[in-house]
């Protein structure tokens, strides 16, 4: 497997890779990843870049530049999905203002999911910002940190309260 990687080197502006292959769009170069058994997201470079200038680790494989990592990765999401529903989320909100960590340990809790096996945190995350839609819920804090111009922020760990309807 090892031998297979080093055979693709790929890169992202323009799409490219050191086998040679024909890459003109990201459609063709995430289908080339995935039958490298390359990281779909990260091409198998270990970075993402979410916003331009600001590269961190892949999200999508845990940095392995694996595609059987990622799509470990995507089927946890896809049972957290169906093991976490919106209904609980929102029976255990809180009256008082609470971060996001403390109410997806109450939903492991609640639950009874073991740490780590599914990724609890970003499900209560996606739930969150569906009921911030809805106006079920509203984002009370400030931003851990501005990532460009256009105002795209990062939250590192926030406070959200019920609303009052």
């Amino acid at each position: 497997m090892n031998q297979e990687k080093s055979r693709h080197i790929m890169s992202t502006a323009p799409y490219a890779c050191s086998c040679g292959a024909d890459l003109p769009d990201q459609v063709s170069a995430e289908l080339h990843a995935s039958e490298a058994n390359l990281c779909t997201a990260c091409f198998g470079t270990l970075e993402e870049e979410p916003y331009p200038g600001w590269r961190r680790r892949c999200l999508s494989c845990a940095g392995t530049g694996r595609r059987g990592p990622q799509l470990v990765w995507e089927l946890a999401h896809a049972e957290a999905e169906t093991a976490i529903p919106v209904r609980v989320v929102l029976a255990l909100l809180p009256t008082r203002p609470f971060r996001l960590s403390e109410l997806a340990d109450l939903v492991r809790e609640r639950l009874n999911l073991p740490p780590g096996r599914l990724p609890v945190g970003p499900r209560v995350r996606d739930i969150l910002l569906q009921l911030q839609q809805e106006g079920e819920v509203a984002l009370i804090s400030a931003p851990e940190q501005l990532v460009d111009d256009a105002g795209a922020v990062l939250y590192d760990n926030p406070y959200w309260v019920k609303t009052a309807r």
